[in-house]
């Protein structure tokens, strides 16, 4: 929603605190504006008190000799003088017509819209905010959050009284904390607290422009006398005489816009002379084009800036939304630039910064371990938790873990060779990360390099979907009895995700035969496994594969020799469960083990733990793999980690994401689309599985004639799309 145009510059001015002289200051920018020649647009989105000392008629009442190109507007206007959220409950005191902060901040976005197209030359746009940064909106959303969408640059009006230099800097620091551009500050020079003296030095350090001015002259009793003194204070203020004065401030703000504008479009070239991409073959980037500039973002949008292709048009935005359809590679919890996370991440900074973390802890990371252990996805069985920086680290990690444990205990039937070529059990399509041990943990693929050495085996795993309307499994012809692939219907999704009453079918006999014979096979080839690795109920990277359930709970029971139940101790070989995609929630539930009614030995959590603002990952444990590394010897000790391993930061901002899940799993959208997916399924109970998608919207969509599958769990929504002429 971010609006940015080459010739309407626009400021948004925020005041320190209320009473700080926003409507005067902002009065003097419109005057000394339009003095310029400017064509100005005034807009106050809200206004409380009686109408005839609205600010925007002040505006326009001395707006000087050129007031005629000065246009001032108010949106919302309530007539009680106090703070706009208590003006519109007692206006509507059901507050069944109070505007959403959804319907406000696009009243303003499109009135800016609307002044571009209004005037084809260079123009100037204020919009003044109402008290200080926190006074709520309509909503009682506070400002700073509420404005936040449209990313507009802003002046901050600082305050001149007596606590003014603490007000000032508290609202300059909220500001840059959820992101704002500031690119002035103005505020009076009051020679008896002298608070400009301080804050010019203060802001200077910070390369932000201050500008100091006079106060406006004590009121008169008499109107005339009254206006005649306050329009001879604004013909001095603005004269462009003065130095460092509004009229100054003008320019500079005209300045800042070149500068923003002359950044985003030359962002595109100076990336590709100097950026080497992840995933991207730089041979075919073109030019730049090709090069999408996010300028920022908010919830599940980009503001993003394009070349404009064909003929100019001097009205149209520089910067258009764009949909972040990937939740930036899964990342996104709650949507970008969150201002709970932002503050969890600034109190970690400002307490810790990063330090050390072996033989040590902090207040973070043992929240955050015993969160994950005793409550979250490792209730129940794991008892270590082991930080490190991302999905693939985590992953390493794992690796790790399970092939030593498997040495451990095996280690006298192997030579230090065969050690070294252990491989893993796992499931075609699989992906685990980019680092090398991730890597080998797969199959040959696109994504593998010239160190890749895959090591073990890899299933064909049978998926689910919806087909035609109806869920179905998707058997592949390596499971198929009659060597080919083969679908079967299922009474309900819920159905198939009844791992337990399944495991009694002949399906899964069929898969435990299919699994069992493999790896006899293996055994007899010589080859050795030493750890289960799944990616369990979706296979992310690899195509967004659902998994039948039923068959990875099989693998799991047959790779350890038994029906999986508690156990202080691993069996077969130390099973992973790589949860970096799917866990926390993401498929509406915390943890896949409940589900396939099987635990893991070790598991991985990353992407939705910091909510997509910083990177950190989890890796867990039971005591069996962690008593594989005790001993008195510090060679035996899991020698891995990063110089930022469980930095507090991101420890904090995964604390802070964690509870802010807590809260959404007992909304009422939540539990409310829980309640749909089980009256869907018509079996009256409570489903196992659910989404946040329509079930019959995702049926539909499997009906169309160019799908050949939709399926969705939680917050994913995946279709699979037929193409004549080259398949899926």
């Amino acid at each position: 929603m971010s609006s940015l145009f080459k010739h309407l510059r626009v400021h948004q001015i925020f005041g320190a605190n209320t009473d700080v002289g926003k409507t005067i200051l902002t009065t003097a920018l419109s005057r000394a504006s339009a003095s310029k020649k400017f064509p100005v647009f005034y807009l106050k989105p809200v206004s409380t008190g009686a109408k005839e000392d609205a600010d925007d008629r002040h505006v326009v009442r001395f707006g000087g000799k050129a007031s005629k190109l000065i246009h001032a507007e108010c949106l919302f206007q309530y007539d009680e003088p106090v703070s706009p959220h208590l003006a519109a409950r007692l206006k509507d005191p059901e507050n069944s017509n109070i505007p959403s902060d959804e319907t406000f901040i696009k009243s303003v976005a499109t009135r800016i819209r609307e002044y571009a197209e209004r005037t084809g030359k260079a123009a100037h746009v204020y919009v003044e905010t109402a008290g200080g940064v926190h006074s709520p909106t309509l909503s009682g959303t506070t400002q700073l959050d509420s404005y936040r969408p449209l990313f507009l640059p802003t002046v901050l009006i600082g305050d001149s009284k007596l606590g003014g230099i603490s007000s000032t800097i508290s609202a300059y620091e909220s500001l840059l904390l959820r992101g704002y551009i500031v690119d002035a500050v103005i505020l009076f020079r009051d020679e008896y607290y002298r608070n400009w003296e301080y804050l010019t030095e203060y802001f200077r350090e910070r390369g932000i422009y201050v500008s100091t001015v006079d106060p406006p002259p004590a009121r008169i009793s008499d109107p005339t006398q009254d206006a005649e003194a306050t329009e001879k204070y604004y013909e001095a203020l603005v004269s462009p005489d003065i130095e460092n004065g509004v009229s100054n401030v003008v320019d500079y703000l005209d300045v800042r816009h070149g500068i923003r504008l002359g950044e985003l479009e030359s962002m595109p070239q100076r990336t590709l002379n100097t950026v080497w991409w992840p995933f991207v073959q730089h041979g075919t980037v073109k030019g730049p084009e090709d090069v999408t500039v996010i300028d920022s973002a908010y919830g599940d949008f980009f503001s993003v800036a394009r070349p404009q292709q064909g003929k100019k048009n001097v009205s149209s935005s520089k910067l258009s939304p764009e949909f972040d359809g990937s939740a930036s590679w899964w990342t996104q919890t709650f949507g970008h630039a969150n201002p709970s996370l932002t503050m969890a991440a600034a109190r970690a900074s400002g307490r810790y910064g990063h330090v050390m973390f072996p033989q040590a802890t902090h207040l973070p990371v043992l929240k955050l371990a015993e969160r994950l252990v005793h409550k979250g996805p490792g209730k129940g069985w794991a008892s270590r938790a082991f930080i490190s920086d991302n999905g693939s680290t985590g992953m390493e990690v794992a690796l790790k873990m399970a092939l030593r444990a498997f040495t451990t205990r095996h280690g006298s039937k192997f030579s230090e060779q065969d050690k070294k070529n252990l491989g893993i059990l796992g499931l075609k399509g699989s992906y685990h990360g980019d680092t090398i041990g991730a890597m080998d943990a797969c199959e040959e693929g696109v994504y593998t390099c010239e160190w890749h050495n895959a090591k073990g085996y890899w299933f064909e795993p049978p998926s689910i979907g919806f087909q035609d309307g109806k869920p179905r499994i998707s058997v592949p012809s390596s499971l198929s009895s009659t060597a080919k692939p083969h679908t079967v219907s299922a009474k309900s999704l819920s159905w198939i995700y009844d791992v337990e009453e399944r495991l009694h079918t002949p399906l899964a006999r069929g898969y435990a035969l299919y699994v069992q014979r493999a790896l006899e096979k293996i055994e007899q080839q010589g080859q050795k496994l030493a750890a289960l690795v799944i990616e369990p109920l979706v296979m992310g990277a690899g195509g967004m594969i659902f998994v039948d359930p039923l068959f990875q709970r099989v693998l799991v029971d047959v790779v350890r020799g038994r029906r999986s139940g508690s156990s202080k101790e691993w069996s077969g070989m130390p099973v992973i469960y790589d949860e970096v995609f799917v866990g926390l929630n993401r498929l509406g539930v915390e943890s896949a083990g409940p589900i396939l009614g099987v635990y893991p030995d070790i598991s991985v959590n990353a992407k939705v733990l910091t909510g997509g603002l910083v990177p950190l990952s989890v890796t867990l444990a039971t005591q069996s793999i962690f008593n594989a590394f005790l001993s008195d010897t510090k060679a035996d000790a899991l020698l891995h980690g990063h110089s930022y391993t469980a930095h507090p930061i991101g420890c904090e901002v995964a604390n802070e994401t964690l509870s802010q899940i807590d809260k959404l799993v007992k909304t009422e959208e939540w539990k409310s689309a829980k309640s749909k997916w089980s009256e869907y399924q018509g079996e009256g109970r409570e489903s196992k599985v659910w989404s946040l998608w329509d079930p019959q919207f995702v049926a539909e969509v499997s009906k169309l004639p160019k799908v050949k599958e939709a399926m969705a769990l939680g917050s994913v929504f995946a279709i699979n799309f037929e193409d004549s002429s080259a398949g899926e």
